[in-house]
């Protein structure tokens, strides 16, 4: 049974270990999105400094020496933030600031050095351009250099809050599913174990009266438990494999029954291959041979079917005995419907229900509907 199969330290170990931490490699492709916005930014900057601290003739010279000094000041600031607190550890605020500190310095001593080269024009050359101007035009530079690393390291504290966000909603649902899955095998548990009393029962007082008999059921009890041991160690089994469980066990039934108990199975070539949760049919099928036929004399038949009804799956089990206005039946009959309609809610939700209703010509007919994909 599933039970007996499955380790509940082994699947919360599983569910739940954290996988070792191993180093990021340097986030290139965020630095090349910083440096394109910073890109944009530096080309604004230029226009307000052209537009603020000049003429309007300048705009050339002034983007030049705004590239140079923002962009040095920018790949020590962001290049080296990205690369010390790329693992998503959070910058201490001392020393981001001393590296702000350090980039904006950088950055004004060689971005002026470097746009003097590039313009032509010696160091001094550039302070002789206005001495109020120039001194606006670097602070304004550097303010917004500072500023924008400033920004990057912000937005990056969200995204590792998010990130960090992302991993306990992820850790929230792996509990969540553990607690499903072990009220799953809890319901299954009560479903399974009487039937297999019971039968071990019958095949104890058939080893006296009719070995060969005993010797019949105890192969088929042995294909039935063969087949419930591989559905309990799969979270989901196909349609295919549902009915030949379903067919071992009634077989397993028809030879304590004999000749009152028939059966027949309809799955549809389409639908063998469709995935449902294990042993779904089982509790539908014991309440039919345990409530609907065996506490009548004559017996009766058993029909297992499966079809599709637009985006549904509809699992039907069939009898021609008492019917459910009988009464209870014995081994746990509502207990079983009970819980496997807990359980299908418990996976697919509001679009999965378990019925019993009277079925046309007499007998009962037990159906589970599910939602599936359209085909």
């Amino acid at each position: 049974m599933r039970y007996l199969f499955i380790s509940h330290d082994a699947m919360t170990n599983t569910a739940l270990a954290a996988p070792a931490a191993t180093p990021r490699p340097f986030p290139w492709r965020r630095l090349a999105l910083d440096a394109a916005a910073l890109a944009v930014l530096i080309v604004i900057c230029a226009l307000i400094i052209t537009y603020a601290f000049g003429n309007g003739s300048q705009f050339l010279r002034n983007l030049v020496i705004s590239a140079c000094i923002g962009s040095i000041a920018f790949s020590i600031i962001d290049g080296v933030r990205l690369w010390v607190w790329r693992d998503e550890r959070r910058p201490h605020w001392l020393a981001f600031a001393a590296l702000v500190g350090v980039g904006v310095v950088a950055g004004q001593v060689l971005g002026a050095r470097l746009a003097g080269l590039l313009l032509g024009m010696e160091l001094r050359d550039l302070h002789t351009l206005g001495t109020t101007r120039t001194s606006g035009m670097l602070l304004f530079t550097l303010l917004t250099t500072g500023g924008a690393s400033l920004y990057y390291a912000s937005r990056d504290r969200l995204i590792r809050a998010q990130a960090t966000a992302a991993q306990e909603r992820a850790r929230a649902e792996a509990i969540e599913r553990q607690a499903l899955q072990a009220q799953l095998q809890l319901l299954q548990a009560q479903i399974e174990p009487h039937m297999l009393f019971n039968t071990l029962a019958n095949l104890q007082g058939l080893i006296a009266l009719d070995p060969a008999r005993a010797q019949r059921m105890l192969d088929q009890l042995i294909q039935f438990l063969r087949g419930t041991l591989s559905s309990s160690r799969a979270e989901t089994t196909t349609l295919a494999q549902e009915f030949a469980l379903q067919e071992a066990y009634l077989g397993l039934m028809a030879v304590r029954m004999g000749e009152r108990l028939t059966y027949s199975f309809d799955l549809p070539e389409a639908l063998r291959g469709q995935r449902i949760p294990p042993m779904l049919l089982q509790p539908l099928v014991e309440n039919a041979v345990a409530h609907g036929l065996e506490p009548t004399i004559a017996g009766g038949h058993v029909t297992v079917a499966a079809r599709r009804d637009g985006g549904r799956l509809v699992l039907s089990v069939t009898d021609n005995g008492r019917g459910p206005e009988a009464g209870p039946g014995k081994e746990g009959t509502n207990v079983g419907l009970a819980n496997t309609r807990e359980r299908v809610k418990a996976l697919f939700g509001a679009g999965a229900d378990v019925t019993l209703a009277a079925a046309p010509g007499g007998g009962a007919i037990a159906s589970i509907v599910l939602p599936i994909d359209q085909p």
